[in-house]
């Protein structure tokens, strides 16, 4: 065998050998996903312009091998009345994920964060008072038993109302 061919059957037996070495990736886990809509009263306002906003929560679950993994995303739609970019609107807002082993009956927490940076964002509004947005949470992880599932709560507490955080709880995602 020339000198050539044995350089190029040295090289290709390389690459076979490193092709079957290489890390194969793995996929992504697949998210499954439930969300629910309410209507919420600023407690801290009784005058005469509207002041519900409407939030929507989606939280979603996935699983991989022993892991369950979670994270919410939060959409509004907030009343208009307040000045452009009113940063007294909340004296805290923060939305709570967490993941739940399911069970027949209350589905036990097994771990959960809480993530404050929405209030800036609720109290953010366009030039002309608009005040609609998004905000997506880190993902949380835990390891889980065959059931388990991610839940979200989001607590507002109005400034000037005198009740501290009202919980609003939201739908939790199918079960991962």
């Amino acid at each position: 065998m020339t000198t050539i061919k044995r350089a190029a059957v040295a090289a290709l037996s390389v690459v076979a050998v490193a092709a079957s070495a290489a890390p194969t990736a793995t996929a992504a886990p697949a998210y499954k996903c439930a969300s629910s809509t309410k209507d919420i009263d600023d407690t801290s306002y009784d005058g005469p312009w509207p002041d519900n906003w409407t939030i929507t929560v989606k939280t979603c679950a996935a699983r991989s091998g022993g892991t369950v993994y979670a994270y919410a995303e939060v959409r509004w739609d907030g009343a208009s009345f307040y000045p452009v970019d009113d940063l007294t609107i909340f004296d805290g807002a923060k939305l709570r994920v967490q993941i739940k082993h399911s069970r027949q009956g209350t589905d036990p927490v097994v771990a959960e964060q809480d993530f404050p940076g929405l209030e800036a964002l609720l109290e953010d509004s366009t030039s002309s008072g608009k005040r609609t947005g998004t905000y997506r949470t880190a993902t949380i992880s835990h390891r889980a038993g065959a059931a388990a599932l991610g839940d979200s709560v989001l607590f507002l507490d109005w400034r000037g109302d005198g009740r501290g955080y009202q919980r609003h709880d939201y739908t939790a995602s199918p079960t991962a």
